[in-house]
Order: C-alpha cells, then structure tokens, then sequence
C-alpha cells in the first residue's frame, strides 16, 4: 500500500514537473512568470526525489536511487545558483556539489559492476557518471572564482543556473522516456534525451556569452 501510494505520488510529482518545466523554457528568462514556473518546477522535482529514494530502497534499486541522486542535485544547485544573489557558496552547495561528485564515483563503479553482469545499463551509468562529475566540477570551479570576487557573478552564475535546470529537465524527459518508449539497447531511451538537449545547453551558454543576456537578480 505504502509503495503504491509512493508510486502514484510520483508519478503524479513528475507530471507537474514536466509541464512546468515546458512552461519555463517558453517564459522571458528572469520575468515573473518564469519564476513562478521554476518553483513549482523545483518543488515538485523535490516530491519526485523524496518519493524516488524510498521506492529506491524498498526495490533495492540501486540504479534508481543514483539516478534520483544525480537529478536532485540538478534542481537543487539551479536553484541556488537563481537565489544566491551574492554568487558565493554556502555550505549547501559544497555539501550538494561532493554529494554529486561521490554520486558520480558510485554510478562508474556501479557501471563496472553491471558491465561484468551483462547488463547494458552499464553505458546508462558511464554516461550519467561523466556528466555528474562533469557538472560537480564545473560547479566547484565557479565558486571557487566566487570565493575571491566581489561580484554577484553575473552572466556566469546565468549560465550555471540554465545549465544545471535544461540538464534536469533532461532527467524530466528520460524519465517519461524510459517509460513509454520500448527501444533497443536497452540503455538508448536512458540516453537519447540527453543526446537530443544537450546542444540546447550549448546554445544557451553560448547565446549569453556572445550577446549579454540580461543576468539574474
């Protein structure tokens, strides 16, 4: 009872999460209405997350709880980097960014675990685990250039903040993929959302450099 009643609840987290999260993306970057959209977005990956680890746990899902782990953080960290107006770090954020880092570590060792098994998710982890401690690298390396600034960060902390939200609204799209879409390999619809969006990343971070967008406040 206790599972469905979790299950059901996510399910219905994750919904509003992908609808906000198309809403976001069609909203004036730093306006009202994308705000908006944004927290409601970030709360319901939140109930998404508290309701992932204990579905986790009693499936001992390990895979599961990995990926729930690695999504958090992409929610959590977008939207530190839109509220801390100061651009430094807190003590959540070098706690979330190791959490990400060791997170990373685990889904490669993971990965080597279900290679010797046959199991073709293994391409699934190494993916994931590239990009975690990609990203948990990227992060630290902005706050630590924070640490010795004066400045709020500006465009940078612009960019860390698109960058980590279109990557979880990537781990929004593989999770609706993953489960309506029947592909082989089976690691293909774990991965194509990813394959499909990051160029958007690319484009963003490459948008705000060349033209100034309007940073956050």
């Amino acid at each position: 009872m206790l599972q469905t009643s979790l299950l059901y609840l996510h399910i219905a987290a994750g919904t509003i999460a992908l609808f906000s999260a198309a809403t976001a993306l069609a909203t004036r970057k730093g306006g009202k209405a994308h705000a908006n959209v944004g927290r409601v977005y970030a709360i319901g990956m939140t109930v998404v997350f508290l309701t992932a680890v204990p579905l986790a746990i009693f499936g001992a899902d390990v895979f599961l709880l990995l990926i729930a782990v690695f999504s958090f953080y992409l929610v959590l960290a977008g939207w530190r980097f839109a509220v801390n107006r100061s651009g430094r770090p807190q003590t959540v954020d070098w706690a979330s960014i190791a959490i990400l880092g060791l997170t990373g570590i685990g889904m490669l060792i993971y990965g080597a675990f279900l290679l010797g098994e046959g199991d073709g998710q293994w391409v699934t982890m190494l993916v994931f685990a590239v990009i975690a401690i990609a990203l948990a690298a990227a992060d630290a390396i902005y706050f630590r250039r924070q640490t010795r600034s004066r400045k709020g960060g500006g465009r940078q902390r612009l960019q860390r903040h698109l960058t980590n939200m279109l990557a979880a609204t990537i781990a929004t799209v593989t999770a609706v993929t993953v489960v309506n879409v029947d592909m082989e390999p089976v690691w293909l619809p774990w991965i194509l959302p990813t394959i499909v969006m990051v160029p958007v990343i690319v484009w963003w971070n490459l948008r705000i450099v060349k033209y100034g967008l309007r940073p956050l406040r």
